[in-house]
């Protein structure tokens, strides 16, 4: 009586809880499944629209952030070159930060203008923005640059990339981004968890913001930024480890609505190995907990305090707090209860059921990425360069990838975490991507 009466307690327990847990999150991110709702609609009532000629064409320079980059550099200036967007109206920028390879001699080869930086101690992405900012001020004020674009150095073009971004930017939106594809798909279940991701991002999160009206949020590269915001940030201001969501968040609380050109597309390479995905996504959520404890208070407030991008700021608090901290103190009831039956401080409990209890609520956890990847992978096929069967494969797999990202998470609240760069070896033209 005794040993039934403790193992309905236990089982009871966790079951409530993980259901407690799930109602939880569909509160939290219900909205998100109702942007996948727009999404399709929208997709399903999008039809050709031809517009006139762009009258204004504006100036933009164009600036890259390489570090030992030689293999794949040129690539991306070529990329550049080849835009049906006019020639004289793009300068190519990039800045060779800390290298010890031929990064600077090939991409000056290549047509662009370089500049070299050194500095052992100011390390990341957005201090080389910041260098190359000061230096076009310095040097080149009088171009009149309209806006700039930030590209990666292993990323590709489409041709109408900046022809497409244009007319984002001339429809008043003074922050862009893109649609982000992926030069290596089918390399491995790890560059295909990370494309499905961005073309989820992409089309599923960024694409039903812009419908509804309400802010975007750029995703590391491929985005387009006002020259007035650099000018009156005095350069590029963002420092911690993930610059794009704190430079999302801060043009947002700002009052600024970020936009999202869908024909604008760019591919990137992902990494190949678990051990670079480990660490590049550990950086990541490093510079999310960064992140939130940055502006995380600002943002709550400006939900309820604010009439303008209140929804974009409960948008942004939702990526960058609930999710992990919700998935932390789960595994640890969890955890805590599964080593308490396992190590027999719960003598009357059998182990079986416990297990039975971790492995649904894993289940439903893989249940529902594996459909967000279906989704997202059959609406994105044409655009996904790859064998048919690899894109069903990775969709299957893709729920593992994101399930990596639960160790990930728990490990940055300890670990400190510093930029370390991941080496690209990818070397493909965008007609190779095609």
């Amino acid at each position: 009586m005794e040993e039934r009466i403790l193992d309905s307690f236990v089982s009871s327990f966790l079951r409530y809880f993980n259901f407690a847990m799930f109602l939880v999150f569909l509160f939290f991110y219900f909205y998100q499944f109702f942007y996948m709702f727009v999404a399709l609609k929208q997709k399903l009532s999008e039809k050709k629209i031809v517009k006139a000629e762009q009258l204004k064409l504006n100036k933009y320079a164009v600036i890259i952030a390489a570090r030992n980059e030689e293999l794949v550099i040129s690539e991306l200036i070529k990329s550049i070159q080849k835009q049906r967007y006019p020639k004289e109206y793009i300068d190519i920028f990039v800045v060779a930060d800390n290298c010890t390879d031929q990064t600077a001699k090939i991409a000056k080869k290549a047509g662009a203008i370089v500049r070299e930086r050194f500095n052992p101690t100011k390390i990341g992405k957005g201090y080389a923005l910041d260098f190359m900012f000061q230096i076009i001020k310095r040097e080149y004020c009088s171009k009149g640059y309209d806006g700039y674009f930030i590209f990666d150095a292993d990323n590709l073009l489409d041709e109408n990339y900046m022809y497409e971004m244009n007319r984002t930017f001339n429809d008043g939106y003074r922050v862009a981004t893109s649609y982000r594809n992926s030069k290596n798909f089918d390399q491995n279940w790890i560059t295909a968890g990370y494309a499905i991701w961005f073309l989820h991002e992409a089309e599923y999160l960024n694409l039903p913001r812009m419908t509804l009206n309400t802010s975007c949020a750029i995703s590391g590269t491929g985005f387009l930024v006002h020259s007035d915001i650099i000018n009156k940030n005095g350069g590029w201001i963002h420092h911690l480890l993930t610059e794009d969501i704190e430079f999302s968040i801060y043009q947002i609380l700002k009052g600024e609505k970020i936009g999202y050109c869908k024909n604008a597309v760019f591919y990137d390479e992902q990494p190949i190995t678990f051990r670079q995905s480990w660490r590049q996504r550990l950086r990541w959520a490093k510079g999310f907990y960064q992140v939130l404890m940055t502006y995380g208070k600002e943002l709550m407030l400006c939900i309820f305090k604010r009439k303008q991008n209140s929804f974009s700021c409960f948008d942004m608090t939702m990526t960058i707090m609930p999710a992990m901290i919700l998935t932390n103190f789960s595994i640890l009831v969890n955890g805590s209860f599964y080593a308490a039956v396992l190590f027999g401080v719960f003598e009357k409990v059998r182990i079986v059921d416990t297990t039975i209890l971790m492995m649904q609520s894993i289940g439903m956890y893989y249940s529902v990425m594996l459909c967000m990847a279906l989704m997202t992978t059959f609406t994105e096929w044409k655009r996904i360069h790859c064998a048919g069967w690899k894109k069903i494969a990775y969709s299957f797999t893709f729920p593992f990838f994101m399930m990596t990202y639960i160790p990930i998470s728990i490990v940055a609240l300890f670990k400190e975490v510093e930029w370390k760069q991941i080496p690209h070896t990818v070397v493909k033209s965008i007609d190779d991507v095609q």
